[in-house]
């Protein structure tokens, strides 16, 4: 049987890469991807913590955390599109250009 820190530190390690994506990378699809590996390093949290005390409640937040994640996932490619079409790339920081 793996041991519950195994998990909490692979979940860890999980986010800490996502969130340090987010910060250094300029492609919006990169970022989305980022986030993606956010959610479902809290999700493997969750369902560790959910698992060790024997409690369906975290397994049930897991999945509409993983609702939240799809529909998230399909607004932001739709936005991604719909700034490749206005400006020919997918650069975050062209679309900060878009407040002016």
């Amino acid at each position: 049987m793996v041991p519950m820190s195994w998990y909490l530190a692979l979940g860890a390690v999980l986010f800490t890469i996502g969130a340090i994506s987010v910060i250094v990378k300029r492609d919006i699809l990169s970022m989305l991807l980022a986030i993606e590996l956010m959610l479902n390093s809290v999700n493997l949290t969750l369902v560790t913590f959910s698992s060790y005390f024997q409690e369906l409640s975290g397994q049930i937040l897991v999945f509409f955390v993983m609702v939240v994640a799809a529909a998230e996932a399909g607004v932001g490619l739709a936005i991604v599109v719909l700034l490749f079409r206005n400006r020919q790339t997918v650069d975050v920081d062209q679309a900060s250009m878009l407040k002016l």
